[in-house]
């Protein structure tokens, strides 16, 4: 069989089962954006540590690196890309449904008119292209870089697109702390995110520490979610 199968590529394949079952979930007709976000989380979880990981084989070669680098960037695309997308799309569908919660809805009925609508689709397909963009250049950039040095790079250009496992799930953490309908506030953030993953600012890389730390946090998220859903359903 073509491709590579060894501990160094297992995290990015598992981010690609995740993101692939939360669109399911997400655009399945009784899904819903707090089912989908786990596995937007769950992504992020794999990818703060398939680079770490895949650099513990000494002997990689260079096709593999190369592959490495590829499969990353096409599973970041679904997992941080087309993933947060369906979780929008999912917003739009059901406003999100959390009856306990009041809010105040667009219409009155849950639904968006359709020129809101619309603008927010318009912002998903911004976004999925920025997404695109910004990881066909790290890939391009990244080749060039490891002719030049060795090792794992320093400094991003822009918002790397995996910090979506943590903005978006912000995000609808605050359905549980304003009475207010967030689907809008989601589709801004998102416009925002993807403006920031073309940008041209310098961003440090985080190390171990940084990267537990952000970990941490999405674990503290992934709880709050978890039991604020489980509660609400009980």
């Amino acid at each position: 069989m073509i491709g590579y199968y060894d501990y160094t590529v297992i995290l990015t394949y598992l981010s690609l089962v995740s993101s692939g079952l939360g669109i399911i979930v997400s655009l399945n007709g009784t899904g819903h954006p707090y089912m989908g976000v786990f596995f937007l989380m769950f992504c992020g979880l794999c990818d703060a540590f398939d680079g770490k990981v895949a650099r513990t084989k000494p002997d990689r070669t260079d096709m593999q690196k190369k592959y490495g680098i590829q499969i990353d960037s096409l599973s970041d695309l679904v997992a941080f890309g087309v993933l947060p997308a369906c979780i929008g799309n999912a917003m739009i569908r059901v406003c999100p449904t959390i009856d306990e919660i009041p809010r105040f809805k667009a219409d009155g009925g849950g639904n968006f008119e359709f020129p809101v609508a619309l603008l927010c689709f318009a912002v998903v397909m911004l976004y999925i292209l920025a997404a695109l963009i910004r990881l066909a250049w790290f890939n391009v950039t990244e080749e060039e870089r490891q002719k030049k040095e060795e090792g794992a790079r320093k400094y991003y250009t822009g918002l790397p697109v995996t910090s979506a496992a943590l903005i978006f799930p912000t995000v609808l953490l605050l359905q549980f702390l304003i009475p207010y309908d967030i689907t809008p506030v989601y589709f801004v953030v998102m416009f925002i995110t993807g403006v920031l993953f073309l940008a041209k600012f310098q961003l440090k890389k985080f190390e171990l520490n940084g990267i537990l730390v952000m970990v941490g946090i999405g674990l503290i998220e992934f709880l709050i979610l978890a039991i604020g859903w489980f509660c609400l359903k009980k």
